[in-house]
């Protein structure tokens, strides 16, 4: 069963912070991505915010001229920028831009490196920065989403979300785990890499074994 040892276990044992790069994107609502990124292997921990624009400490209801991003911690041994980038443009139509600011589309580089491989990556597709739709912008700062944004499926499942309650998680907790990463992606419909108990724990919670 999923219990709050299980999450204490899964979490402890995933790669720390500065064995993780990040990596910052926006593809519409950040609802989806968030839980789409989750399921990939190698993904470790993932969030939800605000980037691109120039209104200090954004909100959901106060959100200026910023648009809705995600943020994925990978483990590079097991994932390359490259890899994120090119689900990123299976996602997304990068010839087409939507109007309102809110939810385009965006590849936020915190790094020269990365920059370097998003040309790289257009270079051999064919394409440049320049000329598609998507914003390619480097990241000044990601502001964090409200909690409630924040592994938004997996909030909407209270058997899953109960065994994180019980282990005593508060909000940033829930919102950094590893193990929340991979359930979120589950409770929206993804499968999840069969990574130590994790996915045989989540079957016999929702067979009820």
């Amino acid at each position: 069963m999923l219990t709050p040892t299980t999450i204490r276990e899964f979490d402890r044992t995933a790669p720390d912070r500065d064995e993780t790069e990040t990596a910052t994107f926006a593809l519409g609502c950040f609802w989806g991505p968030d839980a789409r990124f989750g399921a990939m292997d190698g993904v470790v921990r993932t969030r939800v915010g605000y980037a691109g624009g120039t209104k200090p400490n954004p909100t959901y209801h106060a959100l200026g001229n910023h648009t809705e991003a995600f943020q994925v911690d990978y483990d590079p041994e097991a994932l390359s920028y490259a890899d994120l980038l090119e689900v990123v443009f299976e996602r997304h139509d990068p010839n087409h831009q939507t109007r309102k600011k809110q939810y385009q589309n965006a590849v936020f580089c915190g790094t020269k490196t990365q920059r370097e491989a998003v040309e790289t990556y257009l270079e051999a597709d064919g394409r440049s920065a320049d000329a598609i739709e998507t914003r390619i912008e480097r990241l000044s700062r990601f502001y964090l989403a409200e909690s409630y944004h924040q592994k938004y499926n997996l909030g909407s499942r209270p058997s899953l979300l109960e065994p994180f309650e019980e282990a005593g998680y508060g909000d940033e907790e829930l919102r950094e785990s590893p193990t929340a990463a991979k359930l979120n992606a589950h409770a929206a419909g993804y499968d999840i890499p069969d990574e130590h108990e994790l996915a045989a724990a989540l079957d016999r919670t929702v067979s009820g074994r």
